[in-house]
C-alpha cells in the first residue's frame, strides 16, 4: 500500500493549517485506500490568532505540532523525526501556516525562508524522485524547495504570483477546480482558498491534486 506524508503548520486558517483543506487531503488519500501520515515542525507558531474576530491573541503562544495534532485526532509526528524513505509522496495543505510557520512568506515575501525541518524532508522526499504536492498559498515555497524555474500555482493572485516569479519560480495562473502540474519536478499544485467561495469549490481542485499525486506516486 503506498503511504503519503502530510505536514500540517498548526490548526486553524489565520496561523495554522486550514482544517477544511487538511480534511479534505486526508478524506480524498483514505478514499482512494492510499495510507498517510501526519507530520508538523515542532516549534512555536508565529503568532495566535483569535479567529472569532481576526486579531491577534496578545500573550498567548502554541506549539504547531501540538495544535496540528488536533486536526490529526492525535496521530501525529514531530517531522523532525520523518524518514523520507518511508514514504511515496508529500502533501502539505495550505492555510496561513504554511507562511507563517512553515515558512516566513507572510513577513519577508520573496526574501523568505523555509523552515529547516520542512526543507529538508521536502528536499529529500524531490531528490528520490517522490511527487509533492502543494495546496492554496503553500505553493508560494516551491522556487526555495525545488529550485529556479519550478512551476506552480496559487491561483491569480497578482503580488503572490509576482513574488514567487521573483524568487525565481514560474507561476501558472489556476481556476479554482484545477491543478497544475510540474511534470518534470512531479510537483502538483491547487488554488483551493485562494480562490475557493466554499467548501465544495476547495473540494474540486484539491480531490484532483490528491489523485494526481497518487498516480505520480
Amino acid at each position: 500500500m503506498k503511504k503519503i506524508a502530510v505536514i500540517l503548520s498548526g490548526c486553524g486558517v489565520f496561523d495554522g493549517a486550514e482544517i477544511y483543506e487538511s480534511v479534505l487531503t486526508l478524506l480524498q488519500l483514505a478514499e482512494r485506500g492510499v495510507d498517510y501520515q501526519c507530520m508538523a515542525p515542532n516549534i512555536d507558531q508565529m503568532h495566535v490568532i483569535n479567529h472569532l474576530t481576526g486579531e491577534v491573541a496578545e500573550n498567548e503562544s502554541r506549539n504547531v505540532l501540538v495544535e496540528a495534532a488536533r486536526l490529526a485526532r492525535g496521530e501525529i509526528i514531530d517531522l523532525a523525526t520523518a524518514n523520507a524513505e518511508d514514504y511515496d509522496a508529500l502533501i502539505i495543505p495550505g492555510g496561513f501556516g504554511a507562511a507563517k510557520n512553515l515558512s516566513d512568506f507572510a513577513v519577508k515575501g520573496p526574501e523568505c525562508q523555509v523552515n529547516a525541518d520542512v526543507l529538508s524532508f521536502t528536499q529529500a522526499m524531490h531528490k528520490a524522485g517522490k511527487a509533492v504536492g502543494l495546496i492554496c498559498i503553500a505553493p508560494a515555497m516551491t522556487p526555495l524547495i525545488f529550485g529556479e524555474g519550478a512551476t506552480c500555482t496559487i491561483g491569480n493572485d497578482a503580488d503572490t504570483a509576482a513574488a514567487i516569479e521573483a524568487m525565481g519560480g514560474n507561476h501558472e495562473s489556476c481556476g479554482v477546480s484545477e491543478i497544475v502540474i510540474d511534470q518534470e519536478r512531479k510537483i502538483v499544485t491547487t488554488p483551493a482558498y485562494m480562490l475557493a467561495g466554499s467548501i465544495t469549490e476547495a473540494a474540486s481542485g484539491i480531490r484532483k491534486l490528491v489523485d494526481q499525486v497518487i498516480e505520480l506516486a
